[in-house]
């Protein structure tokens, strides 16, 4: 399955997992036990930080990419918000 960005919400794709990983080794999380990727997408980034040892969520506007990761990232199906991350109330 293949999503297209949709310009209308802003969307670019991440897709090269060599910078992903990059990106993802570059992080440090000490002192920090949990971290939120905001607009995952198909979830280039979000497979190399599910590696890490730090609990992910992940954040997404699209429903069509929320079905994506919810069917490829069984193991972070709990941590997944759809929802305008300009809009959560993160008090919650």
């Amino acid at each position: 399955m293949s999503i297209r960005a949709k310009k209308h919400l802003g969307q670019h794709f991440l897709n090269d997992d060599n910078i992903a990983q990059k990106i993802a080794n570059t992080l440090t999380f000490k002192g920090y036990t949990k971290v939120l990727e905001i607009g995952p997408g198909m979830g280039v980034l979000t497979k190399f930080l599910l590696e890490k040892d730090i609990e992910t969520y992940v954040i997404e506007i699209d429903p069509e990419s929320v079905e994506y990761l919810k069917a490829n990232f069984l193991k972070l199906e709990p941590r997944i918000i759809q929802e305008d991350v300009l809009k959560y109330d993160f008090k919650n």
